[in-house]
């Protein structure tokens, strides 16, 4: 991952008085952490008894969105998890869109990362002990991608491409 997942965080009444004031935060520390840089941005506003503030933009969420008004108890917990595994927390949330069901799958379900689905077979099959019983001789007749393909349409996996890895979880 380039950088840590940061937001810049605006106050709304220096905003809505016609100033810009704010700053990026580093979202990759406790949501109270992140609550108290808040509150000491809002403490340095050139507006008058600043409390409200809104997320205006954010960096290193690797394509996750996050919204204006985001929980910060969200934003700590997407950005430790962007931090913990990386592209494949992309994958899960990706399929999910729910932050505790990308980490069960991530913790429970995972398999890697692989250069294609068929390569993720292959390595399958070949570690399950599956091809043990075809001679080394038939197994390039092998339809790996089919294979796979069949495993995915069946429910039996899912996979979601992040930067040009495919990550693969068992549907389980």
């Amino acid at each position: 991952m380039a950088g840590s997942p940061r937001i810049y965080v605006a106050c709304l009444a220096a905003y809505n008085a016609g100033h810009l004031h704010g700053q990026w935060i580093d979202a990759d520390q406790s949501a109270d952490d992140i609550r108290e840089a808040i509150s000491e941005m809002l403490s340095r506003s050139p507006a008058r008894g600043a409390e409200e503030w809104a997320i205006h933009d954010h960096d290193e969420f690797q394509g996750i969105s996050i919204k204006e008004f985001e929980s910060i108890d969200t934003v700590a917990a997407l950005a430790a998890l962007l931090t913990e595994h990386q592209s494949a927390a992309v994958a899960a949330y990706n399929h999910f869109a729910d932050l505790e069901e990308a980490k069960s799958a991530l913790a429970e379900n995972y398999c890697g990362a692989w250069s294609s689905l068929k390569e993720w077979a292959e390595d399958y099959f070949e570690d399950s002990g599956e091809l043990a019983s075809v001679p080394e001789g038939l197994r390039r007749y092998i339809d790996f991608e089919r294979c796979a393909d069949d495993l995915e349409m069946g429910g039996d996996i899912f996979s979601e491409e992040v930067d040009g890895e495919v990550h693969v979880f068992w549907n389980r």
